[in-house]
């Protein structure tokens, strides 16, 4: 079997890259590359031979055209045992090429970024890279093709074990990933460019990463990012995929502690959106992705205090989240308790320094991102939907009852209402300004969930104001709320039976308000 002999280079990730050509060139690889990378290349000291001189023809059209020629793809599709296809090569003065590495232009980060426009979008479309890796990828048997510094190690070390050559196995692989990076990159292009609309001859893409509508087609491409040990249970298989972008909870930076669980991601991604709810500093314990304890407050160690006296017996082995960086006096208090994980913006090297005694617990970096749709998979297919992130104030509200809620009250009827729409159907919340004191979730009663919403409340319920993410279909919920000591309570409206609701309010002194809006979270 022959060995590597030629190799074209040309990336736009030049991570790894020199080190890399230095091990290709050991081997007594020729190295062939374009533009920037060429130059890198040379500036590290390396021999390159442009493309221009293999091809006899000039990079052209601002560099639209410097690989699409029969010198490249000749080189690179041509079967080395067809007897015909040597002959055809020959006769061209065609060179084989034995490797290609190629990674892509970054188009969803161009494409991402804010202000970016119509033109820059469209140049940074590669048209030669996704060639030179198809038809390499094409002919596998005879062209090893690297999309992927990751694999340069790996792919240098088996050249340098073997006699420069590589196994049937790894170039299979090599061209799997290839023809999977080709396909993920035009969806990627496909998506953008359907969210672009022309009208008068001019381009909108004011929304070009804020889809308003669901396409024909729905295509997703993510990247794995590392396996996980098991899924929900220890029998289920998983795995962790990410956009790659930099934002978000999966592509969260872990500082420290033990591997990521599943369950631990899905904790952290719902601590995480509810502490996104908010302006002020806040903390969200979750539980089984649960708000067993939420609090605002004036500093994060005092939202952190507050969000804990909910309900501590349920915090335990839970996963926080918060929305600002965490210092050392937040650190302090937070690693009194025995916790999973904690989801922040940053924290500061004296909060590490307090967290690094506990070697197992996870921190994560996350850089927010909320997203457009939701998705959940079904037998047969996929429900998409937007995401639920339809704000509130209190102008939005509507008093049905005979008395308006107070000033106070209605400080924490809206604060309720953001933690309960974070909180699984039925959800009753129980809160004070800026605390919530009862949480009753997941109940197949709304009643039911009014009820353990007050019994599993630590601190007194007397004088708070409750949340329901759905109407109350009779007035028995509003009867147990009062009951509890509940003084106001924020809920959508629409029930059949709103007047006997209102009336049941009224009768019990209780101020009402509607939203219009219902948060169901299953």
């Amino acid at each position: 079997m022959a060995g590597i002999q030629r190799a074209i280079l040309s990336v736009t990730d030049k991570s790894g890259l020199v080190d890399f050509a230095r091990r290709l060139a050991a081997l007594g690889v020729e190295l062939i590359s374009t533009g920037g990378t060429a130059r890198t290349l040379r500036e590290a000291g390396l021999t390159v031979r442009d493309i221009s001189d293999l091809t006899g023809f000039p990079e052209m059209l601002d560099g639209r055209v410097k690989t699409l020629h029969p010198k490249v793809h000749g080189g690179i599709l041509h079967i080395r045992s067809n007897k015909e296809h040597v002959e055809a090569v020959r006769a061209h003065d065609i060179a084989p090429i034995d490797m290609v590495v190629v990674n892509l232009y970054a188009f969803e980060k161009t494409a991402a970024k804010p202000g970016v426009h119509f033109e820059e979008i469209i140049e940074n479309i590669d048209i030669g890279g996704p060639s030179m890796v198809r038809s390499a990828a094409k002919n596998f048997q005879d062209v090893a093709i690297v999309t992927s510094p990751a694999d340069y190690d790996a792919i240098a070390s088996e050249l340098e074990n073997s006699g420069n050559t590589l196994s049937l196995a790894t170039k299979w692989r090599l061209a799997q990933k290839a023809f999977a990076t080709t396909a993920a990159y035009d969806s990627a292009i496909a998506s953008a460019l359907e969210r672009i609309t022309v009208a008068d001859g001019n381009f909108d893409i004011t929304h070009v990463n804020e889809p308003d509508q669901f396409n024909e087609t729905l295509r997703l491409s993510f990247q794995k990012a590392f396996d996980l040990r098991y899924g929900e249970n220890p029998h289920q298989k998983a795995a962790l995929y990410n956009d790659g972008l930099g934002r978000g909870v999966a592509n969260g930076k872990q500082l420290q502690g033990k591997e990521l669980s599943y369950n631990n991601i899905v904790d952290l991604q719902a601590a995480w959106d509810l502490a996104q709810e908010f302006t002020e500093p806040v903390c969200a314990i979750i539980k089984h992705t649960n708000p067993c304890g939420t609090a605002t407050g004036a500093t994060l160690t005092e939202a952190y205090k507050r969000a804990l006296e909910c309900d501590p017996v349920s915090a335990f082995g839970g996963v926080i989240g918060v929305n600002r960086p965490v210092d050392a006096a937040a650190a302090e208090e937070m690693a009194k308790l025995f916790v999973e994980a904690i989801a922040a913006p940053s924290f500061d090297a004296d909060a590490l320094a307090i967290f690094g005694k506990k070697k197992n617990l996870r921190l994560v970096e996350i850089a927010d991102l909320q997203p457009k749709w939701v998705l959940k998979n079904v037998s047969g297919g996929v429900l998409v939907q937007d995401n639920d992130m339809r704000p509130l104030t209190e102008a939005d509200l509507k008093v049905v009852t005979k008395r308006a809620p107070t000033a106070e009250e209605m400080r924490a009827l809206l604060f309720a209402w953001k933690v309960c729409k974070h909180v699984k159907s039925n959800a009753i919340l129980y809160a004070r300004d800026g605390q919530s004191v009862g949480v009753g979730a997941g109940q197949m009663s709304r009643v039911d969930s009014a009820r353990i919403g007050a019994e599993k409340a630590v601190l007194p319920v007397k004088g708070t104001v409750a949340a329901s993410d759905a109407f109350f279909p009779f007035p028995d919920g509003v009867e147990v709320i009062a009951k509890n000591g509940a003084t106001a309570i924020i809920q959508p409206g629409g029930s059949v039976r709103d007047n006997e609701v209102i009336e049941t309010a009224d009768r019990l002194g209780l101020a009402m308000v509607f939203t219009g809006v219902r948060h169901f979270r299953h």
